[in-house]
C-alpha cells in the first residue's frame, strides 16, 4: 500500500470560486495553480479544509496545493485548518495573490509583509496569528481613472497585452514557487525580483 508523506509545504493559491470569477484579475492565484497542474500533471481537486487541494511532490519535497473556496476574504478559514494539522511552519506556507501595485506581469517575492489591502491575504495573517510567511504577488495593474471602482477592477478580466503579461506571469510565479521551495526564498527573490 502506498502511504503519501505528510506535506511540508503549503502553497497556497488566492482567488474566488466559480465560473463568474475565472480568469478575473483577482483569480491569478487560481491561474498560477492552473499551470502548475498541467506542468506537473495533477489535479488539485480533493475538497478538504474548505478547499480544493492535492498533495504532490515540488522540488524533492511534499507539497499541499491549495485553491481555497471560501472566498478570496475568507482565504484564512482554509489556510490556518491546514497548517495546524500538518504543523506546517509559517516559512513553508507561500501565498499567490494579485497585487494592483504592480504593472501588469510583474511579480514580486516577499519572505513577510504587510497584506497592503489585500483581503485574502489580511484574513489569512490574522488567522495564522502572524504576517511572516512568504507570498509572491502577480501585478495586475490599477485603474486609469482615480474614481474607478477597485472592487470593479480586480473582478473585471484583463484584456490585450495585460492578458498576455499577466498569464506570463502566473508561469513565472509558478517556477518560483519551485525555486523557494527547492533552493530558497533568496534565490527565487534574486530571480525575479
Amino acid at each position: 500500500m502506498f502511504f503519501r508523506k505528510a506535506p511540508r509545504w503549503l502553497v497556497v493559491f488566492l482567488g474566488n470560486p466559480g465560473v463568474k470569477y475565472a480568469g478575473t484579475r483577482h483569480n491569478v492565484g487560481f491561474m498560477t495553480a492552473d499551470f502548475i497542474e498541467k506542468s506537473e500533471n495533477v489535479k488539485i481537486n480533493r475538497l478538504k479544509y474548505r478547499a480544493l487541494t492535492t498533495v504532490c511532490e515540488l522540488s524533492g519535497n511534499s507539497v499541499m496545493l491549495m485553491k481555497p473556496q471560501t472566498y478570496m476574504n475568507l482565504s484564512g478559514e482554509a489556510v490556518k485548518p491546514a497548517a495546524d494539522y500538518y504543523k506546517i511552519p509559517l516559512q513553508n506556507i507561500i501565498v499567490i495573490a494579485d497585487d494592483v501595485t504592480l504593472k501588469p506581469g510583474k511579480i514580486r517575492i516577499r519572505r513577510k509583509g504587510s497584506a497592503g489591502g489585500h483581503n485574502g491575504l489580511k484574513n489569512i495573517a490574522e488567522k495564522l496569528g502572524s504576517d511572516e510567511f512568504p507570498r509572491i504577488k502577480i501585478g495586475v495593474g490599477s485603474p486609469d481613472h482615480p474614481d474607478y471602482d477597485m472592487a470593479d477592477f480586480v473582478l473585471g478580466k484583463p484584456r490585450g497585452n495585460d492578458m498576455a503579461e499577466i498569464a506570463a506571469a502566473t508561469r513565472s510565479a509558478a517556477e518560483a514557487v519551485k525555486i523557494i521551495i527547492g533552493d530558497g526564498i533568496d534565490s527565487a527573490m534574486n530571480k525575479y525580483n
